[in-house]
């Protein structure tokens, strides 16, 4: 498994990273970073953590609060709502409780806090990195941890699929989900089961497709990847030159396809979606109104904690994400990582040096890693977990699944590597116009090529 997590890591990455970015000779603390409880300076230091993950934030308190407990350290955590992390970021750093901790997502990320993202090379955590090419570096420093890998599909209930496929008179001659390899499957299964979802009990197959601003992320940026990765990986575009500065998005149509499957066989008309968040469409889910939601392995904490839950673990289940497109047969899951620890290099050494001592513990710590794999969900990509320290919720347990599955390409993360934040709210509010009919698909297309064109040509 650590070997796949390397490899994953690395795919996504395009490793090993190099940056032509100018960056800054930003140090943290060299020797002895990562030691915990011998450092009597940094004890009364307070580390400030913000955090990315909102769905994470009642795990990161009930930590910190453990890790004063065993120290006698602070860590005081503040988490982003979604889609408002750059901003929040960018509010908090102009202020005297700028985070020690924070978080980039890839080089796009790294560009623009270059400025502030210590050195790591020194670092105990950067020590134990499974992969030492999986992390953020330029010149041969460290300016960036990846703390995890995940991976996203389309999940579903198993239980109602199965009632749809012991039904006498379903259109497919599947007998699960196990047969469906392509597009093709899956759309005349879920055709099928929308036009039976009152003898199977369902509100819809999909899940709300959640348009609402700020809420649209598992669609320009998550469903976004594939069409993207197919279009770099089949051109030869280096992913860390200039050929990412433009995109055709020539497979646009097949993103259509999955998208108009979601939208047209949903718990809700497509015209109401712009109203609709994640936490709507995941409780849909857990309560049984629908047998498909597309989103990653974080999600079964927030499935299994909506009250009246009705789907058990041994019925939650993933799918790819088919779209269309030749030799998806063979394609796996997103699995990779837009998730890199930075520490601050303005703030002082005593409080850069507290920050890797907490982000150690954390993940070297029997404590720490109780958290980080039952608490947080995380999949560690570091060598002081073994392979039983993993988390055993059942969509984790499934991507590892597809990482180990033979003759499986999973597809990379490429979305780090969009333009900016501005990109995705442009292509996401062309999602929703389109959904509620008020223009073409090809107006979509233009949008989201003009977009990222304009938005690179900002990059620094």
């Amino acid at each position: 498994m650590k070997r796949q997590i390397g490899l994953i890591l690395a795919m996504a990455m395009g490793a090993p990273l190099i940056f032509t970015a100018c960056g800054g000779d930003n140090t943290a603390n060299n020797g002895n970073n990562g030691n915990t409880g011998n450092n009597q300076a940094n004890a009364a230091k307070t580390v400030r953590f913000l955090n990315f993950k909102p769905e994470s934030a009642t795990a990161y308190e009930e930590i910190v609060r453990k890790y004063n407990e065993e120290t006698g350290n602070t860590v005081i955590v503040e988490t982003a709502a979604n889609n408002t992390y750059e901003q929040t970021l960018s509010a908090k750093m102009a202020t005297n409780e700028a985070p020690t901790i924070f978080q980039v997502n890839g080089p796009r990320g790294y560009a623009n806090w270059r400025d502030y993202c210590a050195d790591l090379s020194n670092t105990k955590l950067y020590s134990h990195l499974t992969d030492k090419n999986a992390a953020l570096t330029y010149n041969g420093k460290v300016y960036g941890i990846p703390y995890t890998v995940e991976g996203y599909g389309i999940i579903y209930n198993d239980e109602i699929t199965e009632k749809y496929f012991d039904l006498p008179d379903k259109a497919v001659a599947f007998d699960d989900m196990d047969d469906v390899k392509n597009f093709a499957d899956l759309k005349a299964v879920v055709e099928d089961m929308q036009s039976k979802k009152d003898v199977l009990g369902i509100k819809g197959v999909f899940a709300c497709t959640s348009l609402k601003p700020g809420d649209d992320w598992r669609w320009q940026t998550h469903l976004a990847n594939i069409p993207i990765y197919y279009e770099f990986k089949n051109n030869n575009v280096d992913l860390t030159g200039e050929g990412t500065k433009e995109i055709s998005f020539e497979y646009g149509q097949y993103f259509k396809n999955i998208f108009d499957l979601y939208i047209n066989n949903s718990t809700v008309d497509k015209k109401m979606l712009g109203s609709k968040i994640t936490d709507e469409s995941m409780a849909e889910f857990a309560l049984g109104e629908c047998a498909m939601v597309q989103n990653g392995n974080w999600a079964w904490s927030q499935i299994k904690g909506i009250s009246g839950n009705k789907v058990t673990a041994d019925n939650i289940k993933y799918l790819p994400i088919y779209t269309g497109i030749e030799g998806e047969e063979n394609q796996g899951l997103c699995i990779g990582t837009e998730n890199f620890f930075c520490i601050n290099s303005q703030a002082s050494q005593a409080e850069q040096q507290a920050a890797a001592d907490f982000l150690f513990w954390l993940y070297s710590s029997e404590s720490g890693k109780n958290y980080v794999t039952n608490s947080l969900g995380f999949i560690a990509p570091f060598d002081t977990f073994d392979d039983a320290e993993t988390p055993n919720d059942p969509l984790t347990r499934e991507v590892l699944d597809w990482m180990d599955e033979k003759g499986i390409v999973n597809i990379p993360w490429n979305f780090t590597l969009f333009p900016s934040q501005t990109f995705k709210d442009d292509f996401g509010s062309a999602l929703l116009r389109y959904a509620q009919g008020s223009i073409d698909w090809n107006e979509v297309e233009k949008t989201v090529s003009e977009s990222w064109k304009n938005e690179s040509a900002n990059l620094a």
